[in-house]
């Protein structure tokens, strides 16, 4: 049986892996993230065993690349002469299903808890899953995904903006 082509997969599978990059990281880094997360899978993709979940695998590889972009930040310098104006935004959809609130309430998320729910809501993941991907058990990783949501309700109380 013929593997289906990359470029296949990358319509596919490629909202779902910006999704999970824009929740885990923000807009801003979640470019990066993904284009770094294709990059590695495409270098990867012909040694894929053809009964592998490639969706599953595709957030496996985005939530590697984008710990490294968060490790990558931790270590910049941040320049202090000046500080920066907070960036004022108008509450439009980002990408048409998030909010630039609800990115910024993720990113007030502890990163397992950020992580839990990006990849078990965002991009559908069962807890099992999500549980290989961050490490530890599937009941964990349920316990960081539902105290990320109790979070993400306090910030929006009835599912709406605040």
């Amino acid at each position: 049986m013929m593997p289906t082509p990359f470029e296949v997969i990358v319509a596919r599978h490629g909202p779902t892996v910006l999704r999970v990059c824009r929740a885990v990281l923000g807009p801003v880094d979640a470019d990066d993230a993904w284009s770094e997360t294709f990059l590695a899978a495409l270098r990867a993709y012909p040694d894929l065993r053809p009964d592998s979940n490639v969706e599953a695998w595709l957030v496996t590889i985005a939530h590697r690349k984008a710990l490294d972009q968060v490790r990558a930040t931790a270590r910049r310098p941040v320049p202090t002469d000046e500080v920066p104006d907070r960036r004022a935004h108008d509450g439009a959809a980002v990408d048409g299903d998030l909010s630039a609130e609800l990115f910024e309430a993720l990113g007030a998320l502890p990163l397992r808890q950020r992580q839990c729910v990006a990849y078990h809501h965002v991009a559908g993941l069962p807890y099992a899953e999500v549980a290989e991907i961050v490490g530890g058990t599937a009941a964990a990783a349920r316990r960081a995904a539902a105290d990320g949501i109790a979070g993400l309700r306090k910030t929006f109380p009835q599912g709406g903006t605040r």
